[in-house]
C-alpha cells in the first residue's frame, strides 16, 4: 500500500508501476491462472523483515485500496513481439527502478515470478475504466495526511460495457479450438489441400484458399516452437488477431479433410468424403487427383532418365548467366560479365550527354533496338502496379544437370504472387474482390454500420440498396458489414473491375453512418487503389448518426485515368516489395529476354523482357519450375510434376538476379531514365 513511511518511499515505486502498466498497455494483455488472494497474500509476505511495519492494527501496506488494485491487476501478463510473457511487476530493469526502494523491487521480483508461473487462461478485460484508488486522505489530530495507492485508468480497448464473464467467453473459445487445430493437423495436410486447389482438384477449393494460406503461415509458425508452453503463449498472442474463419477451420468442412489427411486416410477417400459433404450428387471433378502412386511413378522416370539433380533449384546469380544471352549491362556489372560485346558498348559513349526533358514513348522493340545499345546507365520507375511484375531467375543446383525444360539450358523464372496488406486481407477475408482496376476498401474498427456509397457520372449511385445491378459503370458493393451480424474487425469494398467499362466524369466515394451504436473506437480508414497506386485516407473522428462524409471526388477519363478533385487528406502509400520501394527509380544491372528466348533456346513459348533491379530480391522461396517449362516427354507425368514442383522450391538468399518482368503478349508500360548518347526519359510500351 500506500505510506509516507521513514524507511520506503511509495510514491517513485507507485509511478514505476504505473510506467509499466502504460508500456503493457501497447501489447495484448491476459489474466494468468493465480488467484487473486494468493497475489494479494505474496504481496504482504514478500516485504523483507523490518520495511512494513505496524501501522495502528495492521501493517502499513496493507490497505483496502491498493488490495482491490493487485487483486484486479496483480495477475494480468502481456506478450511482448518476441514472444515473453512480461507482467506489471517486472520494473527492475526499467528507468522508473532507479528511485524505488529496495524492498519494493525485492517485493516485485517476487510477484513477477508467481504470476508467471501459472499460464495464461483469458485474456484481460475489465467492467471498470479504472483500478485502484489514487489517493485519500487522513483527519489527524492536528493534520490532514494524504495517502498514495495503486491506480491506473484503462484503455477503452481492455474496458466491456457487458458481463466480463460473458466477453472472455469468446476469445477463449478461440484460443482452445485454434490451439488444437495447431497441435492436431499437420503442415503436409494443409500443403497438400492446397496443391490440390492450384490444380483445380478440389471442388470450389479456390474458396478456401486464403483461409488455408493463413492458417499454414501459422504452422510454419507454431512449429518451430520448441515447448508447448511457447505453442500456447503464441496462440494467445493472437486471439484477437487471427480472423474466426482461420482460427475455427478445425470446425469446417475443409477442416475435416485436414483431419482426414492429418489422421492417415489417404488422398482418394478423404477427397470424396469432402465432396460428399459439399458438392452436389451430379459433381465431376474436373482434373484427377495426384496421389502417391502417381508420384512415385514420375519419381521413377526422372531418375531413369537422370534429371533428379535438375529438380534441385535455386536463385540465379550474376556470374550464372553469359554474355550472349544479356541485352544491356551497366558499368558495375561488366566487370563480372567479361567480353568484347561491353569494350564495344563502353566505346560508344561520349564524352558530353545530350539532354531531353520530355518523356518519349517508344516500343520495347525499337528500345532494345535503338537506345539500349548506346546506353551507359539505365534506371526503372519500379510503380505501385509493376508489383506483379516481381520476376527471378532461376537455375538448376547442379550446372551439370541435364536439361529439364523445352529449352536448351537450365533456367527458368518465377514471378511474385498477390501482394498483401493488412485491409486488403480482410476484404479478401470477406470475400471481396481485391484484383479490380479500381478498388476502394472501407476499414473501421467498432460496431457502427457504416456505409460506402459510390456517386457515379449519370445518376449512378451504388450503395447497400443498389449494389451494382442497376450501375451503368462495371461498378459493385461486394463486401457490406455489420448491418446484420456485428463485428470489430468490418470492412466494405466496392470494386470496379474493368476501368474501360466505367463511364467517363466524375465520381464521388462517400461514407455514411447508417447506424451509430458506440463512441469509442470511432473514425475509419479508407484505400482508394487504381491499378496499384494507393491512397490512404484516415478520418480519426466519430461519424454521426445519418451523417456523409465525402473521402474523394474525382473525374475519370479514359486517356488520363484519376484526377482527385478534392478529398480527406491522404497519401500515397509507397510500398516495399522483394527489398525496394515503389514510386521510385532503381538502377538496371541487367535487361535479358527470357532464358526461351536466349542463344540457341529455340525461341519456345511467350517471350518476356526482364530488367533486373540493383537490390531487387524474392525475401521467400520461389517456385522452382512450372509444368509448362517442361519437355514433352514429361507430359504423361503432368500432374505428379506439377505437386512436385509446388514442393521443391529455391532456398531464400540475398544474392539474386530479380527484377520486372513484361510478357510480350500483355499490355503494360515501364518509365525509364537512359543515360549514353542521349540523357533521356523513356515510357516503354510493351
Amino acid at each position: 500500500m500506500a505510506t509516507q513511511t521513514k524507511t520506503l518511499n511509495f510514491a517513485p515505486f507507485k509511478a514505476a508501476i504505473q510506467a509499466q502498466v502504460a508500456r503493457m498497455f501497447k501489447l495484448p494483455l491476459f489474466r494468468t491462472a493465480t488467484q487473486k488472494d494468493m497475489v494479494w497474500a505474496g504481496y504482504l509476505m514478500s516485504f523483507p523483515e523490518g520495511t512494513d511495519p505496524i501501522y495502528k492494527e495492521k501493517t502499513e501496506h496493507d490497505c483496502n485500496c491498493c488490495k482491490s488494485f493487485v487483486r484486479r491487476m496483480g495477475n494480468v501478463v502481456a506478450i511482448d513481439p518476441s514472444g515473453q510473457v512480461v507482467s506489471l511487476w517486472d520494473i527492475r530493469n526499467t528507468p522508473q527502478a532507479a528511485g524505488v526502494d529496495e524492498a519494493y523491487l525485492v517485493v516485485c521480483d517476487a510477484l513477477s515470478q508467481l504470476v508467471k508461473a501459472d499460464k495464461i487462461v483469458d485474456v484481460f478485460l475489465a467492467d471498470e475504466p479504472t483500478a485502484g484508488t489514487d489517493q485519500n486522505f487522513q483527519q489527524l489530530v492536528n493534520e490532514v495526511k494524504t495517502w498514495d495507492h495503486f491506480y491506473v485508468q484503462l484503455p477503452a480497448a481492455f474496458v466491456t460495457a457487458g458481463s466480463v464473464g460473458e466477453a472472455l467467453n469468446g476469445p477463449r473459445t478461440t484460443h482452445d479450438v485454434m490451439l488444437r487445430a495447431l497441435t492436431e493437423l499437420t503442415a503436409d495436410s494443409t500443403n497438400t489441400v492446397l496443391e490440390l486447389i492450384a490444380q483445380n482438384s478440389l471442388y470450389r477449393g479456390e474458396e478456401h484458399k486464403f483461409v488455408l494460406t493463413e492458417f499454414a503461415k501459422l504452422q510454419a509458425l507454431f512449429g518451430q516452437l520448441a515447448t508447448p508452453e511457447a505453442q500456447d503463449l503464441f496462440v494467445w498472442s493472437r486471439v484477437k488477431s487471427i480472423p474466426g474463419s482461420v482460427s475455427g477451420i478445425r470446425n469446417t468442412s475443409i477442416g475435416q479433410l485436414l483431419i482426414d489427411l492429418s489422421t492417415g486416410v489417404d488422398l482418394e477417400s478423404a477427397v470424396k468424403k469432402f465432396e460428399a459433404m459439399v458438392a452436389p450428387t451430379n459433381y465431376k471433378r474436373p482434373t484427377a487427383l495426384v496421389t502417391p502412386k502417381m508420384i512415385e511413378l514420375a519419381k521413377q522416370t526422372i531418375e531413369e532418365q537422370g534429371l533428379l539433380p535438375a529438380l534441385q533449384r535455386r536463385y540465379a546469380k550474376l556470374p550464372d548467366i553469359s554474355i550472349n544471352d544479356v541485352l544491356f549491362a551497366d558499368r558495375t556489372t561488366r566487370t563480372v560479365l567479361t567480353g568484347n560485346i561491353f569494350d564495344e558498348l563502353a566505346a560508344t559513349q561520349p564524352a558530353t550527354p545530350k539532354n531531353l526533358d520530355r518523356v518519349e514513348e517508344i516500343t520495347i522493340e525499337k528500345f532494345l533496338a535503338d537506345v539500349v545499345p548506346k546506353a551507359e546507365s539505365i534506371e526503372a520507375l519500379f510503380e505501385n502496379q509493376h508489383r506483379s511484375n516481381l520476376v527471378s531467375l532461376i537455375t538448376a543446383d547442379n550446372p551439370t544437370a541435364k536439361p529439364l525444360f523445352k529449352w536448351n539450358n537450365p533456367f527458368s523464372w518465377a514471378y511474385a504472387g498477390e501482394v498483401a496488406d493488412a485491409i486488403k486481407e480482410r476484404v479478401k477475408a470477406a470475400g471481396g474482390n481485391i484484383t479490380g482496376d479500381l478498388c476502394c476498401r472501407l476499414a473501421w474498427y467498432n460496431t457502427d454500420d457504416l456505409d460506402f456509397h459510390m456517386k457515379e457520372p449519370g445518376g449512378g449511385h451504388i450503395y447497400y440498396g443498389n449494389k451494382g445491378q442497376l450501375s451503368g459503370c462495371g461498378g459493385m458493393l461486394d463486401v457490406d458489414m455489420n448491418a446484420g451480424n456485428l463485428t470489430r474487425t468490418p470492412v466494405e469494398n466496392i470494386v470496379y473491375k474493368d476501368r474501360n467499362r466505367m463511364k467517363e466524369g466524375v465520381y464521388e466515394l462517400i461514407v455514411n453512418n447508417f447506424n451509430r451504436r458506440e463512441r469509442k473506437d470511432e473514425g475509419f480508414e479508407v484505400q482508394f487503389d487504381f491499378l496499384g497506386t494507393v491512397y490512404t485516407f484516415a478520418y480519426s473522428q466519430g461519424v454521426a448518426q445519418s451523417q456523409n462524409i465525402t473521402v474523394i471526388k474525382f473525374k475519370y477519363s479514359k486517356a488520363g485515368g484519376i484526377e482527385v478533385l478534392e478529398s480527406l487528406p491522404h497519401s500515397q502509400s509507397v510500398q516495399n516489395s522483394w527489398g525496394l520501394a515503389t514510386q521510385q527509380f532503381h538502377p538496371v544491372n541487367v535487361i535479358a529476354l527470357s532464358p526461351n528466348f536466349w542463344d540457341g533456346a529455340g525461341n519456345i513459348g511467350n517471350k518476356h523482357y526482364m530488367f533486373f533491379l540493383a537490390g531487387c530480391a524474392n525475401e521467400d522461396q520461389a517456385r522452382g519450375f512450372f509444368n509448362e517449362f517442361l519437355r514433352p516427354d514429361l507430359d504423361v507425368h503432368r500432374k505428379a510434376l506439377e505437386l512436385v514442383g509446388s514442393k521443391l522450391k529455391t532456398t531464400t538468399a540475398s544474392e539474386q538476379l530479380s527484377g520486372l518482368g513484361f510478357s510480350s503478349t500483355a499490355r503494360n508500360h515501364l518509365i525509364v531514365k537512359v543515360k549514353g548518347t542521349f540523357n533521356r526519359t523513356l515510357k516503354v510500351t510493351f
